[in-house]
């Protein structure tokens, strides 16, 4: 439930939800720009690009989630982000990430027509991403 310093966040994916919650500030990777969004915020419906969404609880602990992508709904009480893939940050895993990486190059590399060229260019950005998280996160807990 939302009360006037919080707002509702529902992050869900095709996997499922994986979280939902109330939260003081969220930050999400928009199509044309990083966002950040408090309570009462005007209602938006936009894009997201691959990257770190950030979730701050009411108890002032962050949350960070990634997402490959998807869309961003604010309604008044509610914020919903509809991610073509989620990923709580803690469950990351760098070694999967470097694989992916390493198929994403043979793809680019063998790839002849631009389709083929877009989708692994897509998944280098979407990999690209995840590392950098992986990397603030790293940093972050030393």
């Amino acid at each position: 439930m939302a009360t006037a310093n919080t707002i509702h966040v529902d992050i869900v994916s095709a996997e499922g939800e994986i979280f939902s919650g109330a939260a003081s500030m969220v930050f999400a990777p928009g199509s044309q720009g990083d966002l950040g969004i408090a309570p009462r915020h005007a209602p938006l419906l936009t894009l997201l690009k691959a990257g770190e969404v950030r979730v701050q609880t009411p108890d002032g602990a962050e949350q960070h989630f990634f997402v490959g992508g998807g869309a961003l709904e604010v309604q008044p009480n509610k914020i919903t982000v509809l991610a073509d893939t989620a990923i709580r940050a803690k469950d990351l895993d760098e070694a999967a990430a470097l694989a992916a990486k390493q198929r994403a190059e043979d793809a680019l590399r063998g790839s002849i027509d631009k389709l083929e060229q877009a989708e692994a260019m897509k998944d280098l950005l979407r990999v690209a991403e995840q590392m950098k998280l992986i990397q603030k996160l790293r940093k972050g807990n030393r």
